[in-house]
């Protein structure tokens, strides 16, 4: 919500009456008058009714300025569209950042000194309670991004959502300005395979779509994706998103100490050959803590070269990207969204993990409906 000059409102949620002092943000940006509210929980309390506003809005400034088209010339592999990206979002001063966070061209100094070492961190106690912490926000973040998925709903509403979520929380949005990326968290569209940038392309009925989430607190990274349905989902999409799920569930089962992270992806792509689907190899996952990508690298496809075994106190990703047709991919002009090559769906799941002494914990795990992903709840 953003504070403007005035000096007599009154809150547009309904049976409210008081004064308002804040509007909308997102209606300052489309340029739609009004939407004062008088505190954020009258503003969150009518968000599903409000929400209707912006895609008028967005509808209407569509049907005046014709498609936009920022690569004139370019193939894109499937049926998928750029948007417009709206400005980055800024993030108060008092927020502890990382160290890319502030740097010209967002480059990770911290983990630019450890790359080519193959060496795992072992967290101590403190280390591993500060890890919990953070994948437990990041986990309350993506829920709210979740909720507010649905036909006519931007990536970037879902965007500011999560921003302000961090914000409430006392976390930096760990993707913004990493390596210069434009958000707060990344969203995946369809034949997206990871690192969709949110723009103002309004979700449609039968699109799948991933939220990626990290969030910077106290000096660790706590990363998770879940993959959503958006209204009506083709029973084609429902069988890539379940079976992408399993995936990561059958890698997990097996993380104990001990373990080769190669194995990882021997288990992946067995089950997505199994069920028609391929594995996408330029992606992977990878250690974290106080750094938001090193060692190891946790490869999702069989027979890669991973280094490094399994111990307690080792934190990493396993993030599996499975896609309906070829698992090769290819770059949009904006340097960061990865499509499929054949411009078919792909989906992808993720969580952080901690290796105990006999297997591990799940740290980015839903806290309610025994950890299952969001689109379980609607089977």
């Amino acid at each position: 919500m953003a504070a403007v000059d005035i000096t007599s409102r009154t809150c547009e949620t309904p049976g409210c009456g008081k004064d308002a002092k804040l509007q909308c943000p997102t209606c300052i940006k489309l340029g739609v008058p009004g939407s004062f509210f008088c505190a954020q929980d009258c503003f969150k309390a009518f968000w599903s009714e409000h929400k209707k506003v912006h895609k008028k809005a967005k509808e209407t400034a569509q049907e005046n300025k014709g498609d936009y088209n920022p690569w004139p010339g370019f193939r894109y592999t499937g049926s998928l569209r750029a948007f417009e990206v709206t400005p980055k979002r800024t993030i108060p001063d008092h927020i502890p950042r990382p160290d890319y966070a502030e740097h010209p061209e967002g480059v990770p100094i911290s983990e630019r000194q450890m790359r080519g070492s193959s060496n795992i961190k072992v967290l101590s106690d403190e280390e591993q309670e500060d890890l919990r912490v953070a994948c437990k926000l990041g986990r309350e973040v993506i829920d709210i991004g979740a909720a507010a998925i649905g036909v006519g709903v931007t990536t970037d509403e879902i965007d500011g959502l999560v921003h302000e979520a961090c914000i409430d929380r006392n976390c930096y949005p760990s993707p913004l300005n990493y390596y210069q990326f434009p958000k707060s968290c990344c969203t995946s569209v369809n034949e997206v395979i990871c690192h969709g940038i949110p723009d103002l392309r309004p979700l449609e009925d039968g699109d799948i779509v991933n939220i990626d989430i990290t969030v910077f607190h106290r000096g660790y990274h706590g990363d998770l994706n879940e993959t959503f349905f958006v209204g009506n989902v083709d029973d084609k999409s429902k069988k890539l998103v379940k079976t992408t799920h399993e995936c990561l569930k059958q890698a997990i089962d097996e993380v104990k100490p001990g373990v080769r992270y190669r194995e990882m992806g021997n288990i992946i792509q067995k089950h997505a050959q199994a069920n028609g689907f391929s594995v996408v190899r330029s992606y992977c996952g990878h250690g974290i803590h106080q750094l938001f990508h090193t060692a190891p690298s946790v490869p999702h496809y069989s027979k890669n070269k991973a280094i490094g075994v399994m111990k307690p106190g080792h934190s990493f990703t396993i993030e599996p990207m499975i896609s309906e047709g070829t698992w090769r991919d290819e770059m949009w002009p904006d340097n960061w969204t990865a499509v499929t090559q054949d411009g078919k769906r792909s989906a992808q799941f993720e969580h952080t993990l901690l290796v105990t002494d006999t297997g591990c914990e799940i740290l980015t795990r839903r806290r309610d409906n025994d950890g299952k992903p969001h689109f379980m709840d609607k089977e």
